[in-house]
């Protein structure tokens, strides 16, 4: 789900030391790299099993958990998207196991499912997705919860969707921080919308001044192997001109102690624009005292 940052790290000292019709060059590229950035950021909500099209979440139960139109089944399907019986997934032991109806056909991996076939989730990496007609199925694993998204291509959010909203491009929002590392990785707790909490791997925080103030912020990494820095924040424009659980914005690795912040390529996360998502919040200490008029407005209403 991971929208990824360009650093562009030699802009700052162009800047410094280019002469004004040089500047104003370099001003214009950099501009022009945050528009192709931005068009690309809503190509990725937009495109056929992007987040707008993610149509549904159901937390699975013991045992059978039957899908398919019909408003009797446990999944419900989209009305004229599948039979009114499809199929069940069989919860057992902490597996996702699939049947099939008589006559009803599947492919996960563009190979036909026989009955019986167990489910990975994306606990595993890459989750193994369920085709069944024009719609996505596949297992989740929040914490100790299994559940199956849905992705449409006909979902509501994607058939109406506005576009995105963002603050004017600002060179001065990007900024760059000092990075403090820590001897070793130390986890810190990350919420997230359905009420849990997990550990993520800190390699350290940044530092950096904005309005006046020394701001930090504490970067994660999401993977083990890692390339880049995420970064779960709030700020003083959370909840009135952007989107009130907080947004999100990935680096660079650091390099020389640095890290470079672009806060014109924060933007929100999928929870913005649907229910189904299951979105990290900021931690405590990622609540910024200031107001980071850049990147990412709030969505719709």
């Amino acid at each position: 789900m991971n929208q990824r940052t360009v650093a562009g790290v030699a802009l700052a000292a162009a800047l410094a030391v280019a002469p004004v019709g040089g500047r104003a060059a370099a001003e214009d590229a950099y501009h022009a790299e945050i528009r192709q950035w931005r068009l690309a950021r809503e190509e990725s909500l937009k495109k056929e099993g992007g987040w707008l099209s993610v149509a549904g979440l159901f937390w699975l139960k013991a045992g059978k958990n039957r899908f398919g139109a019909d408003p009797d089944n446990d999944i419900v399907l989209p009305e004229g998207s599948a039979t009114g019986h499809s199929g069940a997934f069989d919860l057992r032991g902490g597996k996702v196991i699939v049947t099939l109806d008589p006559g009803i056909q599947a492919r996960v991996a563009g190979q036909a499912v026989s009955n019986g076939r167990e489910l990975r989730s994306d606990s595993s990496g890459g989750p193994d997705v369920l085709e069944l007609g024009r719609l996505r199925l596949y297992v989740i694993l929040r914490g100790e919860r299994l559940g199956i998204r849905l992705k449409d291509p006909e979902s509501a959010a994607r058939k109406t969707f506005t576009g995105l909203s963002w603050f004017e491009v600002s060179p001065a929002a990007r900024v760059r921080a000092r990075f403090v590392a820590y001897d070793k990785p130390k986890a810190i707790r990350v919420p997230d919308i359905l009420g849990q909490s997990s550990d993520m791997p800190s390699p350290g925080y940044c530092s950096f001044p904005w309005d006046g103030k020394e701001v930090r912020l504490e970067g994660v990494f999401e993977e083990e192997d890692a390339k880049e820095l995420f970064f779960i924040f709030r700020d003083l424009t959370s909840g009135k001109e952007t989107y009130p659980a907080g947004r999100f914005l990935y680096t660079e690795l650091p390099k020389d102690g640095e890290v470079t912040l672009d806060f014109n390529k924060a933007y929100n996360p999928p929870c913005a624009f649907i229910p189904y998502a299951t979105c990290p919040l900021p931690p405590p200490q990622n609540w910024m005292p200031v107001a980071v008029r850049a990147g990412e407005k709030s969505y719709g209403h």
